[in-house]
């Protein structure tokens, strides 16, 4: 192995280390409360209070703020522009789901479903952007954004039936929650694998 070669791999291994570390503390932290929402959800949501409309709004913020934080820990990359414009759909999302909450439960589900159809596109395009092996694969993410795009239509054509419930939401929280959990895990067994190898 040429010097050239050597200082190649010294310098590209701290930068996917980095990346892999502000990745798994990230989808670990957005995994968990996107668990606890769901928990707070489904005991808040049988009738469109305050509480339940804030609810409502906090959900797609939590995704703004993840994309945000994605975006300045990550300086390069073809998936910046992608969670730039994930963020900024899902910050209009939660303004829209302040208005929708406030109209009724058809409203609301109607806007979340239509917001988990856009964000599940974005999120499976930065997942196949992030294939390689340093982070994980990507399955998870993969997974969670293609049910995402399928339940979000579901969730437009129930929205259109007789008495639309949202106790679907709690359930579509838990599970890209554990999805973005089992994504983090997959990160850490992947560091501890180089750690390893390098040892």
């Amino acid at each position: 192995m040429n010097t050239t070669t050597l200082n190649t791999l010294t310098t590209r291994v701290p930068a996917s280390n980095g990346k892999r570390s502000s990745l798994l503390k990230l989808y670990l932290i957005r995994g968990l409360l996107a668990v606890a929402w769901a928990a707070i959800f489904a005991s808040a949501h049988a009738t469109l209070d305050a509480l339940a409309i804030t609810l409502l709004v906090i959900y797609p913020l939590i995704d703004a703020v993840s994309s945000l934080i994605d975006y300045r820990a990550n300086p390069s990359g073809s998936e910046r522009r992608v969670t730039a414009f994930n963020g900024t759909l899902s910050s209009l999302a939660a303004i829209a789901m302040g208005v929708a909450g406030g109209i009724g439960a058809a409203a609301a589900l109607t806007v979340f479903g239509a917001w988990a159809v856009v964000s599940g596109t974005a999120q499976l395009t930065v997942g196949v952007r992030r294939r390689g092996a340093e982070l994980g694969k990507q399955w998870p993410m993969l997974i969670a954004g293609g049910l995402s795009f399928l339940v979000g239509i579901s969730y437009v054509i129930r929205a259109a039936g007789e008495q639309p419930s949202l106790d679907v939401l709690s359930v579509y929280a838990t599970g890209g929650g554990v999805f973005f959990i089992v994504q983090a895990a997959l990160l850490a067994r992947r560091a501890r694998q180089q750690r390893t190898a390098i040892g």
